[in-house]
């Protein structure tokens, strides 16, 4: 390690810039309970979703703590034998039990210490953007110890708080006001920062960083032309069925598995998310066709093309990310006909949700008849379609259909 004046340096401009930094509106998160939790506490997400400024809030309930920040090129060589030298630094300044880390996973070897800390007593934080990394450390060295929670963009209700618009759409003026807002959502995204300063550019940079900094330079990526090519693709195909092999072939990649590698190197940087279809084989699952979903309506409206029919796909993923940040297991379903989601909880499907910007007589069957295909197939008894604006509730032999606006759906109307 270098000498203590240089580290105590780094600690000290972090913790300065850290108490500067805007708390920003209160996440969706359970924070009396991550607080309560005598076990380690894990945000993890996409690069800039968020998860500073949640340690940010966590820390604003704390008389005394420790932190440090290894997304920072002074910090480019720090190892795991710094850690003791790190501790020794933060003991001399003042006293705490509580340790929070933001990007953990840039230190090889960071779960051992961290495992010695949280016997030692502290309480610890920690926020990391590669969900590989952070899931087979915790599970090789932390099982039965954290607690890990998935952090992305805004939600449609942390947007219309940050805009400090009323939930309250009862009356027509406030209906009016929160579609308004739900246009603007649905082509803008989540990213904070990208709606705090309306900077588009901010998310392609988020983009461009990604791809460079946690893809290719972590997994030496050699096709670093063929992998952009890939990324855009696959930005401007969502949610598209995909096959590595037909990508193999579109791009021109040696083979399939280097394709399957590279869009696994983009899940894992929360940068996209693949689909499985629902098969009661898990074999089957894996080896069919999958559909892809991007981390945020706003980062594809920046990065790649536009066609005029997108945004019905907007919605779609949107929905498909509500589904996430709720905790769910989603499928896609394909038998006869096609259900864009179906859920699963406690071993069975639990729900089936088509998606249709406008259900008109042109489309009614399909949608409907999608819907039913994978009610029947799978058990469940009612389904539901959102839509961008239309209510109704149908009733089709025992079957019962629910049209609801997902603005609704997504304030948990």
């Amino acid at each position: 390690m270098r000498n203590n004046r240089h580290w105590e340096e780094v600690i000290l401009d972090q913790k300065e810039a850290f108490l500067r930094k805007d708390p920003g509106i209160p996440r969706e998160a359970d924070l009396t309970r991550y607080l309560k939790s005598p076990h380690i506490v894990v945000f993890s997400g996409v690069r800039r979703c968020g998860k500073s400024t949640l340690l940010r809030q966590i820390a604003a309930r704390l008389d005394a703590f420790y932190y440090i920040n290894f997304d920072d090129e002074r910090l480019i060589d720090f190892t795991v034998a710094d850690f003791s030298d790190l501790m020794v630094i933060f003991q001399k300044q003042y006293p705490a039990r509580f340790f929070l880390a933001d990007e953990i996973q840039n230190v090889p070897g960071w779960e051992r210490f961290i495992r010695r800390l949280h016997d030692e007593g502290y309480k610890v934080f920690l926020t990391g953007s590669n969900a590989r990394l952070l899931s087979s450390e915790m599970a090789t060295h932390l099982t039965g110890r954290h607690l890990r929670m998935d952090l992305y963009p805004f939600s449609f209700r942390e947007f219309l708080a940050f805009h400090q618009v009323s939930l309250d759409h009862k009356t027509s003026s406030g209906k009016a006001r929160v579609l308004k807002f739900f246009d603007r959502y649905l082509l803008h995204g989540g990213f904070p920062e990208r709606i705090k300063y309306d900077d588009s550019e901010f998310v392609k940079r988020v983009y461009e960083d990604i791809l460079h900094r946690d893809i290719i330079a972590r997994f030496q990526i050699r096709e670093v032309k063929a992998f952009k090519q890939l990324a855009h693709y696959l930005f401007s195909n969502f949610t598209s069925e995909i096959s590595y092999n037909s990508l193999k072939n579109i791009l021109g990649f040696k083979t399939a598995m280097s394709v399957r590698n590279y869009v696994g190197f983009m899940e894992e940087s929360y940068l996209l998310f693949e689909l499985f279809k629902y098969d009661y084989s898990l074999k089957k699952q894996h080896v069919n066709n999958k559909k892809v979903y991007v981390i945020d309506g706003g980062m594809r409206n920046a990065v790649a093309f536009h066609f005029s029919g997108d945004r019905g796909k907007y919605l779609e993923n949107m929905v498909f990310l509500e589904l996430k940040r709720r905790g769910h297991q989603v499928y896609f379903f394909r038998n006869r006909q096609e259900c864009d989601f179906v859920v699963e909880a406690k071993g069975r499907i639990s729900q089936t949700i088509q998606v249709c910007l406008e259900v008109h007589a042109g489309n009614r069957k399909r949608e409907l008849d999608g819907l039913m295909d994978a009610m029947k197939t799978l058990g469940v008894s009612r389904g539901l379609v959102l839509t961008l604006n239309q209510a109704e509730r149908i009733t089709l032999g025992k079957h019962r259909v629910e049209f609801v606006p997902a603005w609704e759906w997504l304030l948990g109307a």
